[in-house]
C-alpha cells in the first residue's frame, strides 16, 4: 500500500501540514509547519505543538536553544536587574560550562533531567567537585524557572530529585570563627597612633560594619552628636560587562544585601573624638590638595585616599596586612573584625536579638547558627546566676 505524501524536500518525500497561530509585530501571520512520513504522524506533530501553546508555552518554543535563550536571559534580564557581582558570577557559569558544552544547541523545549545527569557526571569524571557542580545546578534551576516563565518549558528539569549531585555528599564544615583576643586589640590600636585611617579601623571594631560598609559610610550618615550611624550602602570593586561582553574595572555604590542591613548602630562614646580628628584631617588632606581633591567634606566619604577618591577595596586589605604585622599579631581576614564586634557583646551579655539586629542580618537564626561557639557559654553563665537559690 503506497504513503500518500504532499511535499518534497531535499529529495525525500513528506506529508506536510500548516497552522497559523497568530501574527508578529509586524502584523504578518505564523505559520507553523509540521513534517512526518504518513499524514498521521505529521498532524499527531501539530497537535503536539498546539497542546503545548494550550498550556501556556511559547508560540516559538520549538525553535529556540538552551544556549541562545541563556545569553538573551544573561544580557536582556539579568546584567539590567541583578547587582553586577551576580551578573559576572551568571555570565562565568555560562561561558565556562555552557557556552561549548554539549547543552548548549539542544532545543529548550526537549531538554530533559537525564542529559543534564550526563552531563554532570561527565564533569565529575574530569575532575570537577561536586560543590562546583552543586553550583552550577543551582545555576541551571534559576535559569530554567526563567524558561519555564516565559513558556519555553512546562517543567524545571533541574528541580525536585530528578537530579543526582554526583560524588560523595559533602558535609558542611563547622565555619571556624576567626576573633581578636583583648590583647591583640591593644596591640593593634596601638599600632594605628597616628595613622590615617585609624578611625576606618577602630569604627569596624566598634559597630561590626562590613568592609563595603565602612567605605559606604558619608558624613550625613554620621550624627555625633546622637553617637550613631546609619548604614545606606555599601562600596564594592566589581566587574562590569556590558551589553556586548566588553569588561571594565569599576568602583560603585549598591544598596546593602538585606533590607535588614540598612540599619542604625550605635556608635561607642570613646570613638567620637577619633571620628572628629578624622574629619579634621580630611580638611587638612583636602587644603594641600587643593583643586585636584575629589571629596566633598560636608556630605562625601567619610574614609577616602588623600586626593578625596574612594579607597579600593584590595589596598584597604593591603594596609590592614600591614597594620597587622606592625603589631605583631597573625593574621586574620578583615571580617574577623566583624566577628571580634559580635563575639565581645555577647560575651558582656547583650542578647541574641540585639547582636542581630546590629550586625543587620536577615534573620536572628542567622546569628545563631554563625555564632554557636559562644551562645552556649552565655547559656551556661546565665544558669549560674541562679545558684544562690540553692545555697
Amino acid at each position: 500500500m503506497s504513503v500518500k505524501t504532499n511535499y518534497v524536500k531535499n529529495g525525500k518525500e513528506y506529508y506536510r501540514v500548516t497552522v497559523t497561530v497568530g501574527r508578529d509585530a509586524n502584523g504578518k501571520l505564523i505559520r507553523k509547519e509540521f513534517y512526518g512520513k504518513t499524514k498521521k504522524e505529521a498532524e499527531a506533530k501539530k497537535e503536539e505543538y498546539l497542546n503545548g501553546i494550550k498550556n501556556g508555552l511559547n508560540v516559538d518554543f520549538q525553535d529556540v536553544t538552551l544556549g541562545d535563550l541563556m545569553y538573551t536571559w544573561l544580557f536582556e534580564v539579568v546584567r539590567v536587574s541583578r547587582k553586577p557581582a551576580t551578573f559576572v558570577k551568571y555570565e562565568g557559569h555560562y561561558r565556562n560550562y555552557i557556552k561549548d558544552s554539549e547543552l548548549y544547541g539542544l532545543k529548550i523545549s526537549l531538554i530533559k533531567s537525564i542529559q543534564i545527569q550526563r552531563y554532570y557526571n561527565k564533569l565529575y569524571q574530569e575532575g570537577k567537585s561536586s560543590k562546583t557542580i552543586r553550583t552550577l545546578n543551582n545555576f541551571l534551576k534559576t535559569f530554567f524557572n526563567y524558561a519555564v516563565d516565559e513558556g519555553y518549558l512546562v517543567k524545571n528539569p533541574c528541580t525536585g530529585k530528578k537530579i543526582v549531585i554526583p560524588g560523595t555528599p559533602e558535609e558542611k564544615a563547622e565555619a571556624k570563627i576567626e576573633t581578636f583576643t583583648d590583647e591583640e586589640i591593644k596591640k593593634i590600636t596601638e599600632a594605628l597612633k597616628g595613622h590615617r585611617l585609624k578611625a576606618l579601623f577602630l569604627l569596624a571594631f566598634g559597630t561590626g560594619l562590613r568592609q563595603g560598609e565602612l567605605l559606604g559610610l558619608k558624613w550625613t550618615d554620621i550624627d555625633l552628636e546622637k553617637k550613631e550611624l546609619k548604614v545606606q550602602r555599601t562600596i564594592k570593586q566589581v566587574t562590569i560587562i556590558d551589553a556586548k561582553g566588553n569588561r571594565k574595572y569599576k568602583t560603585i555604590e549598591q544598596i546593602p544585601k538585606t533590607k535588614n542591613s540598612i540599619r542604625t548602630v550605635p556608635i561607642p562614646s570613646s570613638l567620637i573624638p577619633v571620628l572628629k580628628e578624622h574629619k579634621a584631617m580630611q580638611r587638612e588632606e583636602k587644603l594641600k590638595a587643593g583643586s585636584a581633591y575629589l571629596n566633598d567634606i560636608e556630605k562625601g566619604y567619610v574614609f577616602t585616599t588623600e586626593l578625596g577618591n574612594t579607597i579600593d577595596a584590595s589596598n584597604l586589605l593591603k594596609t590592614y596586612k600591614r597594620i597587622l604585622d606592625k603589631a605583631g599579631v597573625k593574621y586574620k581576614k578583615f571580617h574577623a573584625i566583624r566577628h571580634t564586634f559580635a563575639t565581645k557583646l555577647f560575651e558582656r551579655g547583650v542578647p541574641l536579638k540585639t547582636v542581630s539586629e546590629l550586625l543587620g542580618h536577615s534573620d536572628i537564626s542567622t546569628t545563631a547558627n554563625i555564632y554557636t561557639h559562644v551562645i552556649p557559654k552565655e547559656k551556661i553563665n546565665a544558669v549560674e546566676t541562679l545558684n544562690d537559690l540553692f545555697i
